[in-house]
Order: structure tokens, then sequence, then C-alpha cells
């Protein structure tokens, strides 16, 4: 493993501040400031900064919403997450070959989520490639493993070894060293628990943005909410607005997290047949109103490449896509090219 000293490590900061991921930028709300009914509420969780803006009802309805969801969230992040020794999760990482474990039903019908996903993917969606467990992508300790650590490893990268007990309510992993990480396909259904709670408290009109992963209900000022798209090969500018009246925008990008070591760029998304970080896209974004539609997809077309991903893409029914491939060539699928508005 390549322990990486700080002064070799280039994170793009200039990203960063811009508000990740490249392509969906959050909400175009200039108005908002000016209406006594709109309650704006933020906080750090899921590895970033997760906005709520609800509209209508009274301020004291709203702030209670607001704290209802954001502790849902928590909930959820906090049984899920692969940083927190004590996770549920993590309960099923260090009974790995040794015995099932009984998890709560949400974390249960996620991992169902990402059989499924695994399963229509071929194998490049899988949550057991947390085995590959030297890659490290943070700024205060970044790391690159060895050749011989991601052949040591890579057998341990297989979704077969995922063993779920529907009955039981049991996850197994099936060898020692075998990992769980959820990270390509828990965060939408987190968001989709708190926009739950908005709507349990009778809150119609809301928009939870959670580091570019946007999910909206009703409208914003009487209108569709307006969601910018930037251009990643302009992070500065934005590429187009569109309009949702509800579901998701949902983007992947190697620009989220990645270290630069050696004149070459380190992103998060691993291929689980490789081991090293995927090629063939340097983009997606997806819109949809089924979370079924488009959870894992975004991690699995980062692996398929380009080509394979239009083709996908196109005969995939309620999704609409924009890609961007490692020649910065943008492709639209023919639903979000109809999706784009100017005003």
């Amino acid at each position: 493993m390549t322990t990486l000293p700080a002064k070799s490590v280039m994170l793009d900061r200039r990203r960063l501040v811009l508000s990740l991921p490249l392509f969906a930028c959050g909400l175009l709300i200039a108005p908002v400031h000016a209406k006594s009914d709109i309650h704006q509420a933020s906080q750090i969780l899921m590895g970033t900064r997760l906005d709520l803006t609800l509209q209508g009802g009274d301020t004291k309805l709203l702030q209670i919403a607001a704290s209802a969801a954001f502790a849902e969230m928590t909930r959820l992040t906090d049984m899920m997450s692969r940083y927190r020794s004590e996770s549920a999760l993590n309960a099923i990482n260090l009974a790995a070959g040794i015995q099932p474990v009984a998890v709560p039903v949400e974390l249960f019908k996620v991992l169902e989520m990402a059989q499924r996903a695994t399963k229509a993917s071929h194998g490049a969606f899988d949550v057991t490639i947390g085995a590959l467990r030297d890659w490290r992508f943070d700024a205060s300790s970044p790391s690159i493993p060895s050749a011989q650590q991601i052949a040591a490893q890579l057998p341990l990268v297989n979704t077969h070894g995922l063993i779920l007990n529907a009955r039981r309510s049991t996850a197994y992993l099936s060898q020692r060293g075998m990992r769980l990480d959820l990270g390509g396909i828990a965060k939408l259904p987190i968001m989709q628990a708190g926009m739950h709670q908005l709507l349990a408290h009778g809150i119609k009109n809301a928009m939870i943005n959670g580091g570019g992963d946007v999910l909206v209900n009703g409208q914003l000022n009487g209108r569709d909410w307006r969601i910018g798209l930037r251009d990643p090969r302009q992070p500065d500018q934005l590429l187009g607005v569109v309009a949702l009246n509800k579901g998701f925008v949902a983007s992947s990008g190697d620009y989220e997290r990645f270290i630069m070591h050696e004149g070459k760029r380190y992103h998060h998304i691993l291929d689980p047949k490789t081991g090293y970080p995927t090629q063939g896209l340097h983009g997606v974004t997806l819109i949809s109103e089924e979370l079924a539609l488009i959870n894992g997809l975004g991690a699995t077309l980062m692996v398929a490449g380009a080509e394979a991903s239009r083709t996908r893409l196109q005969h995939k029914v309620g999704v609409d896509a924009l890609t961007v491939d490692q020649h910065n060539r943008l492709w639209t699928s023919s639903g979000m090219a109809r999706r784009w508005v100017t005003s």
C-alpha cells in the first residue's frame, strides 16, 4: 500500500466548494429568502452536506418536520455506515465466515436492492467491494494499495458470498475478510426515508439535496423545482436546468472523491472485476421518479463504460440520463433532452 504524503496528493478543493457532484449542483432558488413560508436547514450526513428546503405551513411545523427527517436519516446512516464500528453493517462484516447476523428491516431491504442491482448489472455493481479495504481517498490519510494487495483481496469481492435469509432477516458473508460497502446504494433510500418523514408531517413541497443527489416533491413558489446541472467540462458553468415535480436526480462521477498521484487520477468508484477505479466514464446523471430504477445504476454505468451505458440507457424506460465519457463527449437521452427548461 502506498500511503501518500500530504504534499503528493492534490484534491481539487475548488470543485468541492462548488457543491458535489458537478452535475446536480442543487437548486436555482434565489427567491427563497423573500418568502416567509420557506424553511431551509442543513446538516453534515453521509459524508456530505445535506440541505432541506421546505415550503408550506407555519414555521414551527416546518422546523419539526425537518428535525424528524434529519433524525430518521441519521438513524439509517448510523445503521448502514461502514465507518462506524458499532453499525449494523459492520456487525455483518465482523461476523464474515463465522455466522449469519440478524439485521434491521431497513438494512435488509437495501441488501436485497444490492443483490438485484448486481444481478441486473452482471456483476458491474457489487457491495462486497468493501473487501478492497486499502484504498483511501480522504485528504487526511490517502493511500493506494499495491498490486499484490489488490490481487489478494479481489477474490473476496464475490456477490455469491453474500447470503440473505428473508425468513430470518439475516445476512451472512461466507468468507473471512469479506466486507460490505453500501456507499453506492444506501444514500438514495436514506434520502427517501427522510422525504417520507416530511410527507408524514404534512409537508408536500420539499427538496432534499445531498451532495448533488437530489430528491424533490411538489413545487417551490408555485412551479416545479428547478435543478441546475453543472457541466463537468466547465465546472463553473451550468450545462442546463431541468424541472422536476417528483423524483430523484442522482449523479456519479470520478470527480466526487479522488486523489492525484504521479499525474494520475484515482477516484472512489472501483471496478469489482479489476479492483481499480473505473475508466470508461467521467460522470453520469440520472433522473427518475422510481428509486428501484436508478439505485446502484450510476456506479454500474461508471463500470460499464460509455458505449455500454448508452445502449442500456436508450432502452431504460422511466429513466432519463446524461453522460460524459473520458474524452469529455456529452450524451443525453431523448427524455433528458426534453427536460431542459429556459425559465
